[in-house]
């Protein structure tokens, strides 16, 4: 297959237009299950080491929601005193209740050898990382917002959906729904948390410590 530029306009689009939705830009609004299945089959074109598709996703019930979202509000607080910042304190930092879907991420941990993994052991969440970005710009084409929650531990998380950690390791939380807006840049940097690193400084050069 060979891909035009208007596709490659497209796709660059796309990227440049995602953002990392939180509350106060969610809607009520459901997303269908057409779309979802749609954003949940992105994630397996995504690369995984040995084709092992370790991903796995489990789909929040309102009532973990309450759970989940309790857990973030007792860990967004502690958080603050690691930043004592009044810009930190007054930001959005999540969209659980108000999102339509939420989605636990987690890595299926290989009992076997897998390709590719067997001195870099952490290939496998790697992977994983690589299909959740999958999912989000595949919602963003579909025009709906996602939001990555990661002030949580794991370790409540897994209690809420009774997951073994010796089995499978969280990775992410996810919100998706549609939104009111999507911002023409991301709202850290539009709100000076930091700005936008130059290509010269990500280029790492030989020798540097």
């Amino acid at each position: 297959m060979i891909f035009e530029k208007k596709d490659q306009d497209s796709l660059n689009k796309i990227i440049a237009s995602r953002r990392d939705v939180r509350g106060n830009n969610f809607i009520n609004k459901k997303i269908s299950k057409k779309k979802l299945l749609k954003i949940l089959n992105s994630a397996q074109n995504a690369p995984s080491v040995g084709y092992s598709q370790p991903w796995r996703f489990l789909i929040v019930n309102k009532e973990d929601k309450e759970l989940v979202y309790n857990h973030f509000s007792k860990s967004y607080e502690k958080s603050k005193e690691k930043f004592n910042n009044k810009l930190y304190n007054s930001l959005k930092l999540e969209g659980i209740k108000e999102s339509n879907i939420n989605i636990a991420v987690y890595y299926e941990k290989s009992k076997t050898n897998i390709l590719g993994q067997t001195y870099m052991k952490r290939t496998g969440e790697y992977s994983v990382v690589c299909a959740i970005l999958n999912m989000w710009l595949t919602a963003r084409s579909l025009n709906i917002g996602m939001g990555w929650v990661s002030i949580l531990k794991p370790k409540k998380i897994n209690k809420i959906f009774d997951i073994n950690k010796n089995d499978y390791k969280f990775i992410a939380y996810l919100c998706f729904g549609y939104t009111k807006e999507f911002l023409t840049e991301p709202e850290l940097k539009r709100l000076g948390w930091k700005k936008k690193k130059k290509l010269k400084e990500i280029i790492l050069k030989k020798g540097k410590k």
